[in-house]
């Protein structure tokens, strides 16, 4: 049976409190594309795109934005607007022994918080080195060794790298502010400013690559479609790839993010709104960095594919050289821009990140968020300083990174979509509920999407992932370190995450104080024995 529509005029159960809110549907979509513009859409996508077909690419990427990457954002929305609750607290009023799946969610962001703290420490840092251009001749030297001064050997050591270090207490002071300001005066703020700051920088930052000679080969390159690669599935996989990993969705942000909206909100519409905001800015950041990529590729008198990379190598190494080969003084400039769009990226990403776990640990404890932020996120903020702000940062960065992105998000989604669709089966409740609230109505096509696509897709990806490192390793580095940071890492997060959802709400919890007008009589009734039993 279809649930009842939703009325706006509802009021706060008597002896409930009502869950923060954002202002209003626009700041929570500002926020959610605050969230999902990171820096994979920067540093990782005009690669992808660039070696998996080029223009060719944008047929696979635009199915997999319509097939996975939509469906997937309207499923994290609609459990997190029902439920009302981080992903511990919406699994949980979802069925009772669903909670773990929301702790591993939590603990994943955990990991990604104190790892993506050092990248935008390295990108402040060096939004300050563009300015003298301090990399001189060897940007690669400079940045292992200079800078991060990198061990030889991978074992994990206390010594700190002062040029580290600095950048990043300043990263977590300021996070922690703004968490513990809340999410209308925090959250909703620095998405607000965040955005817009970033859009401005990265469309300077366009319209000065497209006037560098070069800039038309580097675009021809990017965008000349090889149509042979259509037929390769590794391309599909990359394609389903990209969107899953640019969005933000599978590891709790959107449905912590979707709890905040007030009852009756435009769910597919906002999704829509985020989905190809998303997008947008990709393809904007393709124009750009390989139009500065041609003309490094000019100037250097090399072809395109000397100069390419993706990911650290591209921020880090690459647009350094092209920084100090810009003509007419523009390097500085175009350094500026590039790190500062980079920390206005990964930082309003971070906020997304660690408010899951904030959100998570509030819910249960029924702390206040002050407390909240001042014990976790110190915590989150010691081991992210002690971990990734010394000599053998970079490795922990590089195995943590590799295995929460393909092991911990892809496993958790596709965990997520095959407990909800076919174990629980509350996929039609939760149809229902985007179409009681939502402008853009779904119905069979979505469900198939969700219970037979996904599944397939996600499981490919991450059995494929799994198979590849246990034949080849990662990354060169030793067994004992991949066995310990990598698939230790990931073992330690599902037994904390099972732990955890054994631990009994607190009497002043978000279960049992929070009001949740979502849910009908019977399901609030049923919750409530359930937390009691408990």
């Amino acid at each position: 049976m279809a649930e009842p529509a939703i009325s706006s005029s509802a009021q706060i159960s008597p002896g409930r409190v009502q869950r923060e809110q954002f202002a209003g549907r626009w700041i929570f979509i500002m926020a959610a594309i605050g969230s999902a513009v990171g820096l994979g859409n920067i540093w990782r996508f005009p690669y992808i795109a660039y070696e998996n077909g080029g223009g060719a690419f944008v047929i696979p990427y635009l199915v997999a934005l319509l097939s996975a990457g939509i469906p997937l954002l309207f499923f994290d929305y609609a459990i997190g607007h029902r439920f009302r609750g981080s992903p511990p607290l919406a699994f949980r009023r979802l069925h009772k022994s669903t909670e773990a799946l929301g702790w591993f969610q939590v603990m994943v962001c955990v990991i990604i918080g104190i790892y993506y703290a050092a990248i935008i420490g390295w990108a402040i840092s060096y939004t300050w080195f563009s300015v003298s251009e301090a990399w001189g001749d060897d940007p690669n030297g400079f940045f292992f060794g200079q800078y991060l001064n990198m061990a030889e050997d991978v074992t994990p050591t206390l010594q700190i790298v002062p040029g580290v270090f600095w950048p990043m207490l300043a990263v977590w002071i300021l996070l922690l502010i703004i968490l513990g300001m809340g999410v209308r005066r925090g959250i909703a703020m620095a998405s607000i400013i965040g955005i817009p700051v970033l859009v401005v920088m990265f469309l300077v930052l366009v319209v000065i690559a497209l006037t560098l000679d070069g800039a038309a080969s580097g675009l021809e390159a990017l965008f000349t479609p090889n149509w042979e690669a259509l037929t390769h599935p590794g391309v599909w996989v990359a394609a389903y790839g990209q969107i899953f990993f640019s969005l933000s969705v599978g590891f709790g942000i959107m449905i912590t993010y979707s709890s905040y909206l007030k009852r009756r909100t435009n769910l597919t519409g906002s999704g829509l709104v985020v989905g190809f905001s998303n997008s947008g800015f990709e393809v904007l950041a393709g124009i750009g960095v390989f139009s500065a990529l041609g003309f490094m590729a000019q100037a250097s008198g090399v072809g395109i594919t000397d100069v390419v990379d993706a990911g650290i190598g591209l921020a880090f190494i690459a647009f350094p050289a092209l920084i100090s080969e810009a003509p007419g003084g523009l390097g500085p400039l175009i350094g500026v821009l590039f790190f500062g769009s980079l920390v206005f990226a990964g930082f309003t990403s971070l906020v997304s990140i660690l408010e899951v776990v904030i959100s998570a640990v509030k819910d249960k404890t029924g702390l206040s968020r002050w407390t909240v932020v001042l014990t976790v996120g110190t915590a989150c903020a010691i081991a992210s300083l002690l971990l990734l702000g010394t000599t053998t940062g970079l490795p922990m960065l590089d195995t943590t990174d590799a295995f929460t992105n393909n092991v911990g998000i892809v496993g958790g989604a596709l965990v997520s979509v095959i407990i909800v669709a076919w174990i629980v089966r509350r996929l039609r409740p939760m149809v229902d509920h985007l179409n009681a609230v939502s402008s853009f109505r779904l119905g069979p096509v979505y469900k198939v999407l969700i219970a037979v696509v996904m599944p397939v897709v996600l499981g490919y990806m991450v059995i494929a992932y799994l198979i590849e490192r246990v034949q080849e390793g990662y990354g060169g580095y030793p067994d004992w370190y991949v066995n310990t940071f990598g698939w230790g890492m990931m073992a330690m997060l599902l037994v904390v995450a099972v732990v955890l959802s054994f631990v009994p709400w607190a009497r002043h919890s978000a279960l049992h104080v929070e009001d949740n007008p979502n849910l009908t009589d019977d399901e609030d009734e049923a919750s409530e024995l359930e937390g009691a039993q408990r």
